[in-house]
């Protein structure tokens, strides 16, 4: 497949993942969008402001600027974070159909520009990209699909509508989030060379990883016989644990082999910001 090819794909499962979200949206009733979610001190206004505020970017290539507070909010820990807190800042007073209407339209006019004039250099940087961050056409147009469907399914089990775990964008996540957990176990547990991990989550196709020599994770090009542990869930369980949300979801995950070394990845799995 080529680079183009690639990156088209991840326009299509980004723009499906958009019409998801925004679709949700408007089945929502006013009393819904002040509901808080998992993500620390954000109400479900103010996720869909975040994601309004960064498609607005990445189709206008103009970035905003807010006062988020002095101090700033006790969930707010980074320079990512005061970046994030912009677009709820600035949409404190939108309306509903305002937020649902900004995304649309800024989305669509980005998904006309990808069309009309798509990426063919993977490595290649954007012209357009979200505080300044020094991401890849790779990396943003991968990235865009997980965001967004992430948002949904916080937007989801804020209000009590589960869903949307079979589309073309949650699939796309799974998969992804899944590469990660090479990094989890050499780098964020520490496991000593040889240490052998399997994944098996529901729908996703079973991934296994092993400990160079060299303390990096690697996957396997086949899952070992006696993996050292075992991982087994379903997608939401897997998502909420790697997305950084709900922890106490890990008490739901099926544990084969070494339990003390499955307790640390389980507790260690959080790769999204």
């Amino acid at each position: 497949m080529s680079d183009q090819e690639r990156l088209a794909g991840y326009v299509e499962v980004w723009w499906r993942a958009v019409d998801d979200l925004t679709a949700l949206l408007e089945q929502l009733p006013e009393e819904d969008w002040s509901r808080p979610t998992d993500l620390e001190g954000w109400d479900v206004r103010a996720v869909v402001a975040h994601v309004a505020h960064l498609e607005r970017v990445l189709a206008t290539g103009e970035e905003e600027h807010a006062e988020i507070g002095d101090p700033a909010p006790a969930h707010v820990r980074s320079m990512l974070g005061h970046y994030t807190e912009i677009g709820p800042a600035n949409r404190r007073t939108a309306t509903p159909d305002e937020l649902i209407i900004e995304i649309r339209a800024a989305a669509t006019a980005r998904h006309t520009a990808l069309l009309a004039d798509p990426p063919t250099d993977a490595a290649a940087k954007p012209e357009r990209i979200f505080a300044g961050v020094p991401w890849s056409w790779e990396t943003l147009l991968r990235n865009r699909p997980l965001d967004v469907w992430m948002h949904e399914q916080d937007v989801r089990r804020a209000v009590g509508r589960p869903g949307g775990m079979d589309s073309p964008a949650a699939q796309h996540v799974a998969d992804y989030l899944l590469e990660a957990m090479g990094f989890v176990l050499a780098k964020r547990v520490g496991a000593p060379a040889g240490t052998t991990l399997l994944v098996a989550v529901d729908g996703s196709a079973p991934i296994a990883f092993t400990v160079t020599e060299q303390g990096r994770g690697e996957r396997l090009p086949a899952a070992p016989a006696e993996p050292t542990a075992t991982l087994r869930m379903d997608r939401e369980t897997f998502v909420v644990l790697a997305g950084g949300r709900r922890p106490e979801a890990a008490a739901s995950v099926v544990v084969e082999g070494d339990r003390a070394l499955a307790e640390q990845v389980l507790a260690q799995m959080a790769t999204t910001p």
